[in-house]
């Protein structure tokens, strides 16, 4: 079966040496890995780390968190080799910690959480973006394959990426890539706003998808939504997904007026019971959509 695993910032952000403990809880829970944050200089030791987590028993994969100072998609020659750099780092960071993948958007050019708006670009521009994207790309695999790390490549919502939004431009892009160590990164979260169907998608990507986010349309706990989650178990079977398989459940029962759902929010109460039914509710989908009649 596929392992489930659960995103650190369900907990805290930044994630230190401090929150180590939690390894043992989200194994308790029924997680079999965390999705860790690459990890800023300073905030965590990548070697204390996999200690930590192998006591725990608990595996790891990396989701890179990128800027306009590291962009692949950008024309300024230091924010290109900016993302560049950071993609050879966050793939140093995952060897040192043992973590075989390291997805997100890691073409750059982020939206919200940058307060930038999106701008139409000229035809040469757009294509300008593509070829700098794919150049970064094929070099950050290169350095990723000699650590035996893949770099997933997530395609994310509209109103966080204008450069990558569909599973069917992440094709494209990886097409042009042509890098072993370059695959594609899944999150239903996203999907469910840009794909015309969630199945359908998963089949697109079909054996290229090295990481998959398993998110309601509301970043809620998986189950509360709209997403269908027996077609996308279904899908990931048919096409011989066998690969980690995280949550990212981390939008809290807060509706007040006025309150930004874009911002990361700390837990104001414990959510054990509603993570472990979580880890419970998505395995029990894939195990029993494997045996379709």
């Amino acid at each position: 079966m596929n392992p489930v695993g659960l995103i650190s910032m369900q907990y805290a952000r930044p994630f230190t040496a401090e929150h180590f403990p939690l390894f043992s809880k989200m194994k308790s829970l029924g997680y079999d890995f965390v999705e860790l944050l690459v990890p800023e200089p300073g905030e965590l030791d990548p070697r204390e780390t996999a200690k930590a987590l192998k006591d725990a028993g608990l595996d790891v994969v990396l989701a890179a968190r990128v800027n306009l100072q590291r962009n692949l998609s950008s024309a300024e020659p230091d924010a290109w080799q900016g993302g560049v750099d950071y993609l050879r780092y966050a793939v140093d960071c995952a060897a040192e910690m043992g973590a075989p993948i390291v997805g997100g958007p890691l073409t750059g050019n982020p939206l919200v959480f940058a307060g930038r708006p999106p701008a139409p670009v000229a035809e040469d521009e757009r294509l300008a973006r593509k070829d700098r994207c794919v150049r970064g790309l094929q070099a950050a695999g290169t350095h990723a394959a000699g650590s035996g790390v893949t770099l997933a490549v997530e395609p994310l919502n509209r109103f966080e990426s204008d450069v990558l939004c569909t599973t069917q431009q992440a094709i494209e892009l990886l097409d042009a890539v042509d890098h072993g160590s370059v695959q594609l990164m899944l999150d239903t979260f996203h999907m469910a706003m840009e794909e015309a169907s969630i199945a359908e998608a998963i089949l697109l990507g079909g054996a290229r998808i090295a990481h998959f986010q398993a998110n309601e349309n509301h970043r809620g706990f998986p189950g509360t939504g709209s997403v269908d989650w027996v077609s996308v178990c279904r899908a990931l079977h048919a096409v011989g997904y066998r690969g980690p398989v995280s949550l990212e459940p981390f939008r809290r029962n807060d509706d007040r007026f006025g309150v930004p759902f874009a911002h990361w929010r700390a837990p104001h109460e414990d959510e054990s019971e509603r993570l472990a039914a979580s880890a419970r509710f998505i395995k029990s989908h894939i195990a029993l959509t494997e045996f379709r009649r």
